[in-house]
């Protein structure tokens, strides 16, 4: 007897396996999903600008980074005792402004470097609503809780989506034209946009890159995140507390999903190792000090040792 719905998922030609190089990029599922490349130890880099939720500011982002335009004093501005930008999330700012000015470019760079040498770019859409300057009309990644006077909350049309994918897509294959590249829906739910509002922002995401999309599983695909979430895991059960976000369950069973589609089969041994070591060190033992603990140790190390001869980037916290 069947209780729900599955998704089905063809298997993805271009898989990610611990040779592969991998840039997260988008809204705060693409950080679940990057903690759990991080957690088994691939060559991940996820959010260098801090989460982004709609596709014009990415391709803002992708635009400046492959195109090598700096961050200048232009480009931020001073509000509740920090500078901001408004292309970038707030966890980028800063009480000093040179300092500020100083990481934005040295984090330009690094992503210059990342979308050069990515054999995978993961981008997660999160909404279709934006926020643009009244005064210039420019649309801003982040408020940075400066007065919503300040701003004009705009529906991105489905052909403007579209358009925006499209321009990033051709900058990043200007750079790096075999780098796969799959977009996915954030299953986050934005209900300050209000119910039927978060439904048509999804919608227009969705169809945006459906257009696109070419269905013979080239470099350019779609992972299924948002239609798991509402299809498969259709119980306030597999929601956190404020009802809105994936919880741990969710997110685990996504990644799995993932896992299955889009890593390659000859990873998921090493996968388990990995796991081993993480939850050992994750171990806290009753007597840190005693003979079996040590031995225990021990035990991991070797472990840690024997993956690091064959993957030398892996790295563990102890």
């Amino acid at each position: 007897m069947k209780f729900s719905t599955k998704v089905p998922i063809r298997r993805y030609t271009n898989t990610i396996d611990y040779s592969s190089r991998i840039l997260s990029i988008g809204s705060c599922f693409a950080e679940n999903i990057g903690a759990k490349f991080d957690y088994y130890k691939f060559k991940n880099n996820t959010n260098p600008f801090g989460i982004i939720f709609n596709p014009v500011s990415i391709e803002k982002l992708v635009a400046r980074a492959i195109n090598n335009i700096p961050f200048t004093e232009a480009d931020v501005f001073y509000h509740n005792e920090r500078y901001h930008c408004y292309e970038v999330h707030s966890d980028r700012s800063h009480e000093n402004k040179e300092a500020f000015l100083d990481n934005l470019n040295v984090i330009l760079q690094l992503t210059n470097d990342q979308i050069t040498k990515s054999t995978h770019i993961i981008i997660t859409y999160g909404t279709s609503w934006v926020y643009q300057l009244k005064q210039s009309g420019a649309v801003v990644a982040n408020c940075h809780k400066v007065p919503q006077t300040e701003f004009d909350k705009v529906l991105l049309s489905v052909e403007d989506i579209e358009q925006s994918i499209k321009n990033t897509i051709e900058l990043i294959q200007s750079l790096n034209p075999k780098c796969a590249l799959l977009f996915t829906i954030s299953p986050v739910r934005h209900i300050k946009d209000g119910y039927v509002g978060n439904q048509t922002s999804k919608a227009h995401l969705i169809t945006a890159i459906h257009k696109i999309i070419n269905y013979q599983l080239s470099i350019i695909n779609y992972f299924p995140s948002y239609e798991i979430m509402m299809d498969e895991l259709r119980d306030y059960r597999y929601y956190t507390e404020d009802m809105l976000h994936p919880n741990k369950i969710a997110i685990n069973y996504i990644w799995e999903r993932f896992t299955e589609s889009m890593i390659s089969s000859k990873s998921y041994e090493i996968m388990e190792e990995v796991a081993s070591i993480q939850k050992g060190l994750a171990h806290r033992p009753f007597n840190p000090d005693s003979e079996s603990h040590q031995e225990f140790l021990s035990g991991i190390k070797v472990k840690i040792e024997q993956l690091q001869e064959e993957f030398p980037f892996m790295w563990f916290n102890s």
